[in-house]
């Protein structure tokens, strides 16, 4: 499984480019507005190239040759003023025609990119959903943020800009060129001369200032790590007192971004130093060569008209050298969003449902066969050994155990999260793969012990269960809850807003939200997994109280802390190192005194005694 990578610079090699066309299916719907853009940069790039060889004219209109004996008598020349006007009258139609096409050539470049990049993004956020959760186990989700949004706008900038000025500096260099040969020969020759020394000198300073700039890049990303773990974890951050800590922390990284970029800006001072002495040096020695051209017949117009096709040459291949940086780090971005987009998704349905579009159901019944399982990112480890069970349509089984027996991992398998190893999985007596994935995740809902709230108004939360339920639905599903009892209370009621990750909110009220959610969703089978394990005494009676209303009738997976909760279970399995070790109700295993169950319940209400 591919990794997503970083998108830092890369040489510019024939794979990356056969890769990186891949992209360009994002761009088939729009090519021909991309081919009129093509077009518009190309009357751009040569209208751009008539201002030298008119502004020549206009410098050298006038001059009379039998004067001029010397390069630096031009100055001393008269001008003819009608020939003069018409050339500053071809200059205005150049530079208006230059505007138009300008405006033009951004307007459908942006209107491109954005249409192409708003598909791209779409595509990779439902792709990313769709991912199985053996990709997630393995990513970060700074990184998958980042590939959404940075590698998403490199990808943007480079086709609103940075393309167009690639192919712009390259048209400008060779047509360039051409007129420097067409003017002169023997000048085209001296001023190409210079450029190996220049080139090489660029790829020299190029190559210590990427790395410079990929070590600030590093730092940055370390120190926006700072930030960010500081303010997911504001509240240790705030009870350790250890504001001092993070400041301290952060500061020392940021100095030492701040070095670096200076160093960076230094260097980079130097290189562009060079470039300008190194360029107007070159000049100077074309300026020499040139007067004596002019002895020899050279017209001082054209000339002029050279110097100035030199200047804008110098100038293209001075942003050459950013403009293939770019390029690089888009190549570096596009191969990590295809590293996602390539990654194989899970068989489900993205479609928004319709309402009351479910015309079959499953009854819950749920058997698993000898299941063997590990999970993909730890092989080494097994973490479940020949579990066999059955559950009936409307039964409610306990899953209890210590930590690391296994019964999360069975909550996960229910759910389609993941695959066995061996054995099996069947639903209503069909083998769990032979279902659409889609089908089957509509008719479970799941209630953990963290409840994920998103960061809109209570009624949006619950809503979620349901989107588009109506008022009244979403008002009924809260009273079953036991929530309506602290929603009435707020100001705005349902439309209170619950903070990031439903922060505004206590643990009680925010599993009545999620078990709410859950009820509107009416599933027909049930996984709640240690829902009531971080709740207060009080809030644990609310809870209880609506998870029996979500329980009725469905059929229900009850992973517990608390053997207290699940003494009304139909059945308890009892797992130990992946395997289950007891099975039967509450009654039957606390009568099994050297029972695993009996243990456990022992060493519970020891606990309880110790805190009374």
């Amino acid at each position: 499984m591919s990794r997503t990578g970083d998108s830092t610079k890369r040489p510019i090699k024939k794979e990356h480019l056969l890769r990186a066309r891949s992209i360009l299916v994002y761009l088939r719907p729009y090519k021909g507005l991309f081919g009129l853009g093509m077009l518009l940069l190309l009357f751009s790039s040569i209208t751009t190239l008539l201002v030298p060889r008119l502004m020549g004219q206009l410098a050298g209109i006038g001059l009379s040759d039998e004067s001029a004996t010397s390069f630096f008598e031009i100055a001393d020349m008269q001008l003819d003023l009608m020939d003069m006007r018409t050339v500053a009258v071809l200059l205005f139609i150049v530079f208006m025609a230059q505007g138009l096409i300008s405006f033009l050539k951004v307007y459908v470049f942006s209107y491109v990119s954005e249409h192409m990049i708003k598909d791209l993004r779409q595509d990779l956020f439902s792709h990313i959903l769709r991912l199985p959760m053996t990709y997630f186990s393995d990513q970060r989700v700074g990184e998958l943020n980042s590939r959404i949004s940075t590698d998403i706008a490199t990808i943007q900038e480079t086709f609103t800009t940075t393309l167009a000025e690639f192919i712009r500096q390259l048209i400008v260099i060779i047509l360039g060129l051409a007129f420097l040969f067409y003017i002169s020969t023997e000048l085209a020759l001296v001023m190409l001369a210079t450029l190996p020394v220049m080139m090489v000198v660029a790829v020299f300073f190029g190559r210590f200032v990427r790395r410079l700039s990929k070590r600030t890049q590093d730092l940055v990303a370390e120190s926006n790590v700072i930030v960010q773990e500081s303010l997911t974890g504001i509240i240790n951050v705030k009870s350790f007192t250890n504001e001092w800590f993070e400041i301290e922390r952060y500061s020392d990284r940021i100095d030492d971004v701040k070095k670096i970029a200076i160093k960076t800006s230094i260097w980079r001072g130097i290189f562009a130093a060079f470039i300008i002495i190194f360029l107007f040096g070159s000049i100077a020695i074309v300026m020499g060569v040139g007067s004596m051209l002019i002895e020899q017949g050279l017209e001082p117009g054209l000339f002029i008209s050279f110097l100035l096709y030199t200047v804008m040459i110098g100038a293209s291949f001075g942003g050459f050298a950013s403009q293939y940086s770019a390029i690089q780090k888009a190549l570096g971005a596009i191969e990590s969003v295809l590293d996602i987009l390539e990654e194989d998704a899970e068989p489900v349905s993205v479609a928004k449902p319709q309402e009351n579009e479910r015309e079959e159901h499953i009854s819950g019944s749920i058997t698993f066969s000898e299941v063997d399982f590990h999970y993909p990112s730890r092989p080494d480890v097994q973490v479940l050994r020949e579990v066999s069970f059955h559950v009936h349509p409307g039964e409610q089984v306990a899953l209890v155990g210590p930590s690391g027996a296994g019964k999360s991992t069975i909550a996960s398998l229910i759910q389609g999260f993941y695959t066995p190893s061996t054995g099996s999985i069947t639903i209503d007596g069909r083998p769990f793969e032979s279902y659409d994935l889609s089908f089957l995740r509509e008719q479970m809902a799941y209630v953990p012990q963290e409840v994920l709230l998103f960061g809109g108004t209570v009624k949006e939360n619950i809503q979620y269960g349901r989107p588009g339920a109506s008022d009244e639905a979403i008002h009924a599903a809260a009273e079953k809850a036991q929530a309506l009892e602290f929603i009435d209370r707020f100001d705005q009621g349902m439309e209170t807003l619950v903070g990031d990750r439903g922060i505004q909110l206590s643990g009680g009220q925010k599993q009545r939200i999620a078990i709410a959610r859950a009820l509107l969703k009416d599933p027909r089978i049930l996984i709640l997994d240690e829902a009531t394990s971080s709740l207060d005494s009080s809030s644990e009676v609310l809870v209880q109280r609506a998870l029996v209303n979500l329980m009725k009738g469905r059929t229900s997976v009850v992973i517990a802390h608390r053997l207290s909760t699940i003494r009304g279970a139909d059945k308890i399995l009892v797992m130990h190192g992946g395997r289950i070790v007891e099975a039967g109700d509450h009654d039957e295993l606390i009568a099994r005194e050297d029972g695993l169950y009996a243990e456990l319940n022992r060493l519970q209400d020891q606990s309880q005694d110790l805190l009374v």
